[in-house]
C-alpha cells in the first residue's frame, strides 16, 4: 500500500488517511452510523451505538492499550547492562535516533523544538552515547503533510547543543517516514564505514523500523548489523479496577499501537 501511494505521487495523503483509521474517529463514525439508523432500524442502530461506546471505552483503558501494544507491535526487550558493556567503544558502530516530529516554533524558547515523542527518543540516545562512548546520529526531515520550515535533523542539532553542549556526529535531514529514514540513513552511514547501527526508537515502533532498515540494506546489498534499542517500555498493568478506567495516556498508546500495526501491514 505504501509503495502504491508513492508510485501514484499521493504519499502526502498519508496523514489524512491515518486520521480516518486512528481512534477514536472510527468509533465515533460507528456511533454516528448507529444514530442515523435508529429511526428505520432501531435494533441495528442501538447495537452500533452500544458497540461504539464499548470500543471507545476499551481503547482508552491501560489494560487494553497494553494488550494492543504487546500483541500488535511486539516490542523487543530493553538493552541490558551486558549489551551496553559489549557496545562500549565498539568500532564502526553508531547510535541512530529516529525522529518522530518537530514543532516549527516553541514560544517558550522562541525557536523550533522537537515533539515529546522525539525528545524521549533523543534523550535515550544521549544516555546511550554517554554509557558507551559511541557517536550519535539522527534521522528525520519533514514528514508528509507537515508545514515547511526547518527539518527535524536541524532542530535535533540545535536541541542537542542547547541542552547538552555537544553536537550530533551525523544528521540525516531528507527522510519523511520510516522507510526513508532507513534508505537515507544507510546511504549516509555507508560512506562513513559504519557496519553496526544501534537503532533507537519507541518500543511500539521498533519492529517496523527494523523491517524498514532490513529492506533498505537488502536492496543495496549493504552488510549492516542492527541492534534494537527500544525505549519507552512500560511494565504490564495488573488487573486492578483502575486499569479498566479510561485515561488519556492509554488512548495515546492504543493509537500508536494501531498506527504501527497498520503501517507494518502497508509496508510503510
Amino acid at each position: 500500500m505504501n509503495d502504491l501511494l508513492v508510485r501514484w505521487g499521493i504519499e502526502g495523503w498519508k496523514p489524512a488517511l491515518q486520521l480516518l483509521v486512528m481512534p477514536p474517529v472510527p468509533m465515533l463514525l460507528l456511533g454516528l452510523l448507529g444514530w442515523a439508523l435508529l429511526r428505520r432500524h432501531p435494533r441495528s442502530g442501538r447495537a452500533l451505538c452500544g458497540l461504539s461506546v464499548v470500543l471507545t471505552w476499551a481503547v482508552c483503558t491501560p489494560w487494553v492499550a497494553h494488550q494492543l501494544e504487546q500483541g500488535l507491535t511486539r516490542p523487543p526487550p530493553a538493552l541490558q547492562p551486558a549489551q551496553l558493556r559489549a557496545l562500549a567503544g565498539a568500532p564502526h558502530t553508531v547510535i541512530l535516533v529516529l525522529g518522530a516530529g518537530r514543532r516549527t516554533l516553541s514560544p517558550d524558547y522562541g525557536a523550533p523544538d522537537l515533539t515529546l515523542l522525539t525528545l524521549e527518543r533523543l534523550r535515550y540516545g544521549w544516555w546511550l552515547a554517554r554509557q558507551t562512548g559511541l557517536p550519535l546520529a539522527y534521522s528525520g526531515g519533514i514528514g508528509h503533510g507537515e508545514q515547511d520550515g526547518v527539518t527535524e535533523a536541524e532542530v535535533a542539532r540545535l536541541v542537542t547543543v542547547r541542552d547538552h553542549g555537544v553536537a550530533l556526529r551525523w544528521a540525516e535531514d531528507r527522510s519523511r517516514d520510516t522507510n526513508e529514514n532507513a534508505i537515507d540513513s544507510l546511504a549516509l552511514l555507508r560512506g562513513e564505514g559504519i557496519t553496526r547501527v544501534v537503532l533507537v526508537t519507541h518500543g511500539f515502533h521498533q519492529q517496523r523500523a527494523l523491517a524498514a532498515f532490513r529492506r533498505a540494506a537488502a536492496r543495496t546489498g549493504q552488510a549492516v548489523e542492527l541492534v534494537p534499542a527500544p525505549m519507552g517500555l512500560r511494565p504490564a498493568p495488573g488487573a486492578e479496577l483502575s486499569d479498566f478506567v479510561p485515561r488519556v495516556p492509554a488512548l495515546a498508546l492504543s493509537t500508536w499501537a494501531l498506527h504501527e500495526w497498520l503501517g507494518w501491514l502497508a509496508g510503510a
